[in-house]
């Protein structure tokens, strides 16, 4: 028996069931609680911003505030600049980075490639998970206790990285782990059916895939790091002047100055707080711009 076909009848599309009013409403409700929880969050934040730059843009804008230091200035006295504390920050910061990233990475690369449910993989898993809620002062007082009192090393900038170190390692290893795990198992199976190895696998086709996102987790770690203050006040002491030498003596930092400006009443006082407080920010924003350009350089070819 065969069957025919009317090929002049009109082909009828598929029918959709109208959206009922109730669904309507419950999407029109749930999208103004997102917004209001948008607002919520972003009001406060434009909030701080605006006070930062209407207090402390003309402190910025000053001659020499980039390129003096405070030496020889009095609390009281206007004048000099955060040069020496721009500097503690950034070394501080970044060779705390030069430790924490490379150290995160492979972390995070044994835990996705190699680990998988072994028991070193639950473990280091368990560890990170206490290292990223651990406070700054808790990270500050066991480098205290292993670098100066058991080692007998000198309080020094070095000895603050060690403990931004600890703070900067799991926000590296979550980060870059979850961005090893998006990458789609068919470029693995693809590159073993090859017959390519896997340590080469990782480094030409996994992390190359990876290292938009990777960059972005790497720089909001260098960040958070940025701004803590309690490395600082147990590690290193606050010096008005620069020093170059990171394994000795006092060392400035953008936190230590607010903190220690903070005990000084005068205007110039003030003023050196709110300038610490948006060179901060400004530096923070750079390290973010550099690592959005160097996402969108680095992530993977379309076509």
């Amino acid at each position: 028996m065969s069957t025919t076909i009317d090929l002049d009848e009109p082909a009828v599309g598929p029918t959709f069931t109208p959206i009922s009013t109730g669904r309507k409403i419950r999407n029109g409700i749930a999208a103004v609680l997102v917004t209001l929880a948008f607002l919520v969050a972003v009001v406060p934040l434009v909030w701080v911003l605006w006070t930062v730059i209407a207090e402390g843009l003309s402190v910025v804008l000053r001659p020499g505030w980039w390129t003096q230091s405070l030496n020889g200035l009095l609390g009281r006295q206007q004048g000099g600049g955060a040069y020496h504390a721009i500097y503690g920050t950034l070394m501080q910061s970044l060779i705390a980075a030069a430790i924490a990233t490379p150290i995160g990475i492979l972390v995070a690369i044994y835990l996705v490639e190699y680990g998988a449910k072994s028991r070193l993989a639950r473990a280091t898993t368990f560890m990170v998970d206490i290292l990223t809620g651990i406070p700054s002062i808790v990270a500050a007082l066991f480098v205290y206790a292993v670098w100066i009192a058991i080692l007998g090393f000198d309080r020094s900038a070095f000895a603050v990285s060690l403990a931004l170190v600890l703070l900067m390692v799991p926000v590296v290893v979550r980060s870059t782990e979850e961005m090893l795990r998006i990458v789609p198992d068919d470029l693995r199976e693809a590159a073993y059916a090859l017959g390519v190895p896997k340590w080469k696998t990782i480094v030409r086709i996994v992390i190359p895939t990876a290292l938009s996102g990777m960059l972005t987790g790497i720089s909001l770690a260098l960040a958070r790091i940025m701004g803590e203050t309690a490395p600082m006040l147990i590690l290193v002491a606050y010096a008005p002047f620069i020093n170059y030498n990171v394994f000795a003596g006092n060392m400035a930092s953008l936190p230590l100055l607010m903190t220690v400006e903070r005990a000084n009443p005068t205007e110039a006082g003030s003023d050196r707080i709110w300038g610490a407080a948006i060179t901060l920010i400004l530096i923070i924003t750079v390290f973010q711009l550099i690592a959005a350009l160097l996402s969108r350089v680095t992530a993977p070819k379309t076509k």
